[in-house]
């Protein structure tokens, strides 16, 4: 019975030294989880910290790339904004467009001369030499004028109204020459605002049917739609603008050679019957 006693007491002391070791160790874990808590909590309130400071960072970085960006960068940021499909036949036709206006310019830079200076040098051409040294300056002149010259010249033998025929007759090619390619600019200078206007249409159409699909109204939605409808708009007109200045001053360029070359040729009509070198 003593042992019995015995052996009991000694399994309760053992339970009861078990069950302080277990909350000991359960105190421990508690204590060491709040210690991992609250240093996950400083970790994260610092990781917040930092997460802030890098966001302030980079939106001062993004600021910086903004304000730093060159103008041909702006440009390019506006096209892709502004939707490729859309914005590349626009820029298209301001290409072909600008292409055709510096040919022009060219050509008819080339074509003008010192009209006094030539037809003072024809006239003493008739005078010294008569109608071969006539011809012969202008075979080496440049231009509608001189070419004029060189028709009339060249049937000065026929008479004063063969001569006058000719001439008008090669003043009209010569008038051709010089307005080769004016229809294709006035076609893309047509063309450039009405594609522009219609990628306005689409983003706006594109823009509503957002609005139907989402079943309210967002401005991001509509802010998208208005944007991409905005920026084809003014790019179409930018082009238009550009290519209408190049083509008034193609336009005056021609007017102007036209009439040096009517002029002209009523002084080489002039200047074979003071000379006598026609009928």
């Amino acid at each position: 019975m003593k042992n019995m006693i015995k052996s009991f007491a000694f399994l309760f002391v053992m339970t009861l030294g078990l069950t302080f070791n277990l909350s000991a160790q359960e105190d421990a874990s508690d204590l060491a989880g709040v210690e991992n808590t609250v240093a996950t909590g400083d970790a994260g309130v610092l990781d917040a910290a930092k997460d802030g400071n890098l966001k302030t960072e980079n939106g001062e970085k993004k600021e910086e790339k903004k304000a730093d960006l060159s103008f041909s960068q702006k440009l390019k940021q506006k096209f892709i904004q502004g939707d490729p499909l859309w914005m590349t036949p626009v820029l298209l036709c301001l290409i072909i467009g600008m292409a055709l206006s510096i040919e022009r310019v060219v050509y008819l830079n080339l074509s003008t001369i010192d009209t006094k200076k030539f037809k003072q040098n024809i006239e003493d051409a008739l005078k010294n030499g008569g109608v071969e040294a006539a011809l012969e300056v202008a075979r080496n002149t440049r231009g509608p004028i001189a070419s004029i010259y060189y028709q009339g010249l060249s049937r000065a033998d026929e008479g004063v109204d063969v001569v006058e025929k000719s001439i008008i007759s090669y003043g009209g090619v010569q008038n051709g020459l010089l307005e080769k390619g004016m229809t294709w600019l006035q076609l893309f200078i047509a063309l450039s605002p009405m594609l522009g206007f219609l990628g306005t249409v689409i983003g706006m159409i594109q823009a509503f049917e957002q609005i139907v699909e989402d079943g309210q109204v967002s401005p991001i939605t509509v802010a998208g739609g208005i944007q991409v409808s905005l920026l084809t708009t003014v790019f179409g007109l930018i082009s238009a603008i550009i290519l209408q200045i190049f083509y008034n001053y193609i336009t005056s360029k021609v007017d102007g050679i036209v009439n040096e070359m009517e002029e002209a040729s009523i002084s080489l009509i002039d200047m074979m019957l003071a000379n006598k070198v026609t009928k």
